[in-house]
């Protein structure tokens, strides 16, 4: 299995950090692209560099590279998460415009009907954002805004972020055991 993590420039780079971390601990191969304003958010909001999140990944593409092997249909991978998402590139997406690497990936994964996960990060959402979260949901893309459940207490960030990002593997049927299921709180 291969996993395409993508980081745009919305806030919530936490989520991917923390995303590349468990799919490195659970021996999933993954490619990493970053786009320049994903960049900007990296300095200023991790206490880690882009070295680190690259230094996770089994592979690493500047967004700019559209002779990635990941720009390619015949290239296979398994899914693309793309997290945070900002709402231009949804848009992008929404309306087939591959105006980069990471755009064409999600544009890849459509047409290939590979599993794509997008997680906006954006609120309040314009009636713009939600028709085009409409329109890719209709294509079976993943609309997953990263909202946390609050049933299983959670005592930290890191625990709200464990929750969306357990949901994530959950979605590529990635078993793990980062937050607490619903039905497991009533064991207690």
């Amino acid at each position: 299995m291969k996993v395409v993590v993508c980081i745009t420039g919305a806030s919530g780079v936490c989520y991917a950090k923390r995303l590349l971390e468990v799919l490195r601990e659970k021996s999933v191969k993954t490619a990493l692209i970053v786009s320049e304003s994903g960049k900007k958010i990296i300095e200023h909001e991790l206490d880690v560099d882009l070295d680190y999140l690259i230094s996770l990944s089994h592979e690493y593409y500047e967004n700019s590279d559209f002779f990635s092997p990941l720009a390619s249909g015949s290239h296979m991978f398994h899914s693309v998460v793309v997290v945070p998402c900002s709402m231009k590139t949804l848009s992008a997406v929404a309306n087939g415009y591959s105006g980069n690497l990471i755009c064409r990936v999600c544009d890849v994964a459509i047409k290939e009907g590979r599993k794509l996960i997008l997680i906006p990060r954006e609120m309040p959402l314009s009636p713009i954002h939600l028709e085009n979260m409409l329109k890719l949901s209709k294509l079976g893309v993943v609309i997953m805004p990263p909202i946390p459940a609050f049933y299983g207490k959670p005592k930290s960030v890191e625990d709200i972020v464990d929750f969306v990002v357990g949901r994530v593997l959950d979605n590529l049927n990635i078993p793990n055991n980062l937050f607490k299921r619903w039905g497991d709180i009533w064991d207690e």
